[in-house]
């Protein structure tokens, strides 16, 4: 069943396999796109999934999470996203970019969300109703541009616990207005959001959703919950809903932590949400580091279609190997590594460490400076 084909909205997807998106900050400063972000998405394009999801872009310099993050708040980005939707299809896949607000997570002082629940040493500005209508108007916007830059499709960023999940969260959202209180006040923000994103960019453009299925945190979102959301979710058809779990809040507590290191940990709560929407197609992710860890999947109906993320950047040539082109065996993520991750949670460019030495050095010396400036 991996290889064989999948349709999402009008597009036919040639095998199960798709990149999930993984942030990495290989951007410019000024958020614009780079050759090192180039070079990057020729290579995952290259692998053999079928579907590119680009890391996040940030629909308003308010909601970005890092200063080396991809943006689309702006007409000025359509020609460098033009160019990565070209590499992207250039190499044979679809290419989709995954759009955000990072919320109480982004690196600005001002952070704006929902609610001012202190985060840190930082009390985000509760979201006034206007702000609220200015940011879904921003998601609008973005996503005209995804579509002006000539990629497939546009992706919601509604996990990790970023603006669109801080609505939907009980723990985060103790507003007392149409936006807060009640579950259904609560699911109104992204429900909002996707309704703006289709009228603008077309009922006939397909509009992904990254979909927190659970917070993993006392008094958050929990399956139950996002069982019903994900119910709403579908009566807007939407063209697919990638599952995850956890927020930034929750990925370095312990029962993460060692949840995180078994192979397709994110499985059953796709299964969960496949089981609640029934039409829409689902993508699970969560360190699916095998081909047959993939194919028990889709035979279970866990899923429709798999996600890589890590593990495709631990090995770009996951997909062809899996498929028999390469007889090389795969290298694999290593699930007590968390290299990457610290990289990039430190502001330094992200590697791995299943590289061999020689393309570890060449990307260090294809940076030259701008690594230095990061260290």
């Amino acid at each position: 069943m991996l290889f064989s084909s999948c349709t999402i909205n009008n597009l036919v997807l040639r095998n199960r396999i798709t990149m999930a998106p993984l942030y990495l900050g290989y951007a410019n400063t000024d958020g614009t796109v780079s050759e090192l972000t180039l070079k990057h998405y020729r290579k995952m394009a290259r692998s053999g999934a079928s579907m590119i999801v680009v890391e996040n872009a940030a629909v308003h310099e308010s909601g970005m999470g890092a200063p080396f993050t991809l943006r689309v708040d702006n007409d000025s980005y359509i020609g460098g996203l033009s160019k990565l939707a070209e590499t992207i299809h250039s190499e044979g896949a679809l290419a989709f970019l995954q759009i955000n607000h990072a919320g109480r997570y982004a690196y600005t002082p001002n952070r704006l969300a929902p609610s001012p629940v202190q985060i840190k040493d930082i009390i985000p500005k509760e979201m006034t109703l206007q702000e609220i209508n200015d940011t879904i108007n921003a998601f609008a916007e973005a996503a005209r541009r995804v579509r002006e830059s000539g990629f497939d499709g546009v992706e919601l960023h509604g996990g990790t616990g970023y603006l669109i999940s801080q609505f939907v969260s009980p723990r985060l959202n103790t507003r007392n207005d149409i936006y807060g209180g009640t579950m259904e006040n609560r699911f109104r923000f992204p429900l909002e959001t996707i309704k703006a994103v289709q009228k603008k960019v077309g009922h006939d453009y397909p509009v992904g959703y990254r979909f927190l299925a659970d917070e993993l945190l006392p008094h958050g979102f929990h399956i139950d919950e996002a069982e019903l959301l994900a119910k709403e979710i579908e009566k807007l058809g939407i063209a697919y809903i990638s599952v995850m779990i956890g927020t930034h809040e929750s990925f370095y507590i312990p029962p993460y932590v060692e949840m995180e290191k078994n192979e397709c940990y994110m499985a059953e709560y796709a299964s969960r949400i496949k089981k609640a929407v029934q039409k829409t197609p689902i993508i699970t992710a969560g360190r699916i580091q095998t081909p047959e860890g993939a194919e028990n999947i889709l035979k279970e109906g866990k899923a429709d279609l798999i996600g890589l993320a890590r593990v495709l950047f631990a090995d770009p040539l996951w997909p062809k190997k899996a498929q028999g082109l390469i007889e090389k065996p795969i290298v694999p993520c290593n699930p007590l590594c968390t290299f990457c991750t610290r990289r990039v949670m430190q502001g330094k460019i992200p590697y791995c460490t299943q590289w061999t030495k020689e393309e570890q050095q060449a990307l260090l010396e294809q940076l030259g400076d701008r690594m230095a400036d990061r260290e």
